[in-house]
């Protein structure tokens, strides 16, 4: 039964079972009993289930696999690439394109940023290879015209498209489907950015994404802040956040968390990754008695940012709830404002953790007049309907823009204009009222 559907041995199995609900069913004859069987056969004898693992091939024909896993067949390692540059002249010393492209990736100190540009050299590469079959420096403009559609709609889809594995994961695939116009744009610029250094290196004569452009990602003159809270919907937030035990059954650490980052990120705008990042050291009292927490921001831009009344109440609220001290002498330095399961994974999953958990709260927010939903669905981030709280309410309640403008850290004062709503609630009173009914 298993050998008619290529499955004649441990290994070819164990890409079957991890992970994927009823997995049996795509072999005809096997029911949910025998499955379980097998499954507790394979939970019952572990080290034999990694044993039949590592006997997978790691890159065979038509694979896709991670980037760290690649093993680029020489026909198509670029080592004679079409548009390669004369050798004799390129300052890398790689020969191969997975070699140059992991150069480019290194110069990115940022986590992160090397995270994401890896995402974007890796979909393209494995669509070079595998759909193309080409080297990456033997693309022309008519392949990267190609593949700003494959990325708007990946196919085929069982090969490209999955839910979110482990790379480590059989199941793993670069993508969780098609993207939007200003994600497929946002992946066009990063390739465009990265041929153009392999061309400043010498490494390749042209770049293939020189001129290919999306449709409607152009940026509009006025920004969109309607994805920002109002005051009522704030409100219902919070009362929605304060009843998470007893409403939706939530664990106590788990709300308290959620609660802290709520409350904290309204007040401050941090982002996820200053957030994340800033330990109980970086708080600071001045002379005044104000309270300030120093920051790593992006672009490693060292910053300062007040701590109003708000932020640091939720905060001695959350370290008590964590059993630690408030009082500033009894601190540890290094602990982490939000809590993490270990010290040595917490910059690599507290991030996508508070995505997970923060980010689906939020997308639940409640709903606005007129019964749609006053964020933008995944076109507004929930770090960005957060801190756009911030910066609406502040402004209605009194701040001035630069005072706005400087705990957010904003580039220019024309940003944090945007959400200053004042001139154009008084027009719209003064028309009203020139144009009343009759």
């Amino acid at each position: 039964m298993l050998r008619a559907h290529d499955i004649a041995t441990l290994a070819d199995l164990t890409v079957r079972i991890p992970r994927r609900r009823q997995w049996w069913k795509a072999v005809a004859g096997l029911g949910p009993a025998s499955a379980r069987r097998i499954e507790a056969f394979f939970a019952a004898h572990p080290a034999l289930s990694e044993r039949a693992r590592s006997l997978i091939a790691v890159c065979g024909p038509g694979a896709v696999v991670p980037w760290e896993s690649l093993r680029l067949p020489h026909e198509v390692d670029g080592s004679t690439g079409a548009f390669r540059a004369p050798r004799h002249t390129c300052t890398l010393d790689a020969n191969n394109d997975y070699a140059a492209v992991q150069a480019w990736l290194s110069l990115h100190e940022s986590p992160a940023t090397q995270r994401a540009y890896r995402k974007e050299a890796e979909r393209l590469i494995l669509w070079t290879i595998v759909d193309r079959e080409r080297a990456l420096s033997s693309l022309t403009t008519e392949h990267a015209i190609a593949y700003r559609s494959f990325l708007r709609r990946p196919t085929r889809r069982e090969r490209w498209v999955g839910p979110m594995r482990p790379r480590t994961s059989p199941e793993w695939r670069p993508f969780s489907g098609g993207l939007s116009a200003r994600s497929t744009a946002y992946a066009l610029s990063v390739l465009g950015a990265m041929f153009r250094w392999l061309i400043e290196q010498r490494y390749l004569l042209a770049n293939p994404f020189a001129g290919v452009k999306v449709r409607g990602t152009s940026r509009s003159t006025v920004l969109d802040t309607s994805h920002a809270f109002t005051e009522v919907e704030w409100m219902l937030v919070r009362a929605v956040a304060d009843g998470l035990e007893w409403s939706y059954g939530w664990e106590a650490p788990a709300a308290q968390r959620l609660r802290f980052v709520l409350d904290f990120a309204y007040a401050t705008g941090l982002r996820v990754s200053e957030l994340v990042g800033a330990c109980l050291g970086n708080v600071e009292t001045d002379a005044r008695g104000d309270h300030w927490l120093s920051i790593i921001g992006k672009g490693r831009k060292a910053g300062k940012v007040a701590l109003p009344p708000l932020a640091r109440t939720a905060l001695d609220r959350y370290l008590v709830a964590r059993r630690l001290p408030v009082t500033p002498t009894r601190w540890h330095p290094d602990t982490p404002l939000m809590a993490a399961s270990s010290r040595t994974a917490r910059q690599a999953s507290a991030v996508s953790g508070y995505g997970r958990s923060h980010g689906g709260f939020l997308r639940k927010r409640p709903k606005s007049r007129g019964g749609q939903p006053g964020a933008r669905g995944k076109a507004a981030s929930r770090e960005s309907a957060l801190d756009s709280a911030l910066c609406t309410h502040a402004l209605a309640r009194g701040a001035e823009l630069t005072t706005v403008r400087d705990n957010l850290r904003h580039a220019s004062i024309a940003t944090t204009s945007i959400y200053l709503h004042r001139d154009e609630v008084k027009r719209a009173q003064q028309i009203r009222n020139a144009f009343a009914e009759r």
